[in-house]
């Protein structure tokens, strides 16, 4: 496939989710963009941002190798970024992807441009842009999962992307800190040249709604000429989304965004117990509803990124998808 024949894409997200539809895209997109969370807090990443100041490297880390090719190189350097050391010591499960990435922001001074050169060494298939220019922190305020004898359940603040990822209890708001940061202005311009927008799969409040939480990308998302498209979940998070239904998810971006309007929701078949439910809280917010096959075979709650790519061709690739490459 002629690479310029594909649409412009940017997507949304972070960690194993915007992974697996950077996957899919970088199959039908002409250019692709990942606009990537950087609130990390937890393991190699956390350690590196208490260390040293940097934005959390990991799910940039994770976008970079998703957009690998499937070639002896990609798949190679893929490795090399999720490599995990071992055994102990300073090293000790940091991955070899992170210092990467940091060493290059320290040598060349600059967060996109290091990554550029990242995505060069590499061969990537698009490009990986953090959302802010500065490390987040995530608050939620969580509903115990216990209700007194009078029926009424303790509202408790939890603080940082892995404790809001693990929590026990349901999720009723998150916000960020600080609440207005500097948007990263390669992913405003990304957005706004963007023939399609795409959302989801992730985890909901720590990987998806923060995009919507910082001013200048949410406006940027609302007014975007681009059609919006969201990935749905294949089934609810224990801790953060426990209980949710997939419509819930559509209501939580809606009660974020109010005037965000949604093109697109794709769906998995089995992941959908109430499918005129869904169609009808999709049309609610503009959108076409598609429910179809995208999950993996292997019994996991993962997405299928070549299932993906075949949904992704069908509704916003022009109907193209190119080779695994």
């Amino acid at each position: 496939m002629d690479a310029l024949a594909g649409p412009k894409v940017v997507a949304l997200g972070g960690g194993h989710g915007l992974a697996a539809s950077l996957s899919a895209l970088r199959r039908i997109a002409g250019r692709l963009t990942a606009v990537v969370t950087v609130a990390d807090d937890g393991g190699s990443s956390g350690r590196l941002r208490r260390e040293l100041g940097v934005l959390p490297p990991g799910d940039l880390r994770m976008a970079l190798a998703a957009l690998c090719g499937d070639d002896e190189w990609g798949r190679t350097w893929a490795d090399v970024l999720q490599h995990r050391f071992s055994g102990g010591g300073e090293l000790h499960d940091h991955a070899a992807g992170n210092l990467l990435i940091v060493a290059l922001w320290d040598l060349l001074g600059g967060h996109v441009q290091g990554l550029e050169w990242v995505a060069r060494l590499l061969g990537a298939q698009g490009h990986v842009l953090p959302m802010a220019l500065v490390p987040m922190h995530i608050e939620a305020l969580v509903g115990s999962p216990h209700r007194s004898v009078d029926g009424t359940r303790e509202i408790r603040t939890v603080a940082g992307q892995h404790a809001v990822a693990t929590v026990e209890g349901d999720v009723v708001a998150v916000s960020l800190s600080p609440p207005d940061p500097p948007a990263c202005p390669e992913a405003l311009a990304a957005i706004a040249d963007a023939e399609w927008v795409v959302l989801g799969p992730g985890s909901w409040f720590s990987s998806v709604i923060p995009h919507l939480l910082v001013p200048e990308l949410r406006e940027a998302l609302v007014t975007t000429p681009a059609l919006r498209a969201v990935t749905l979940n294949l089934s609810p998070e224990g801790g953060e989304t426990t209980n949710f239904t997939p419509e819930m998810h559509l209501e939580v971006l809606g009660a974020y965004a109010p005037d965000l309007r949604i093109d697109l929701v794709v769906a998995d078949r089995g992941s959908v117990p109430d499918e005129p439910l869904l169609r009808r809280v999709a049309a609610e917010m503009g959108a076409e509803l598609v429910v179809t096959d995208v999950a993996c075979d292997d019994g996991s709650a993962r997405h299928d990124p070549q299932l993906l790519g075949w949904t992704f061709a069908r509704t916003l690739g022009r109907g193209r998808i190119g080779p695994w490459r």
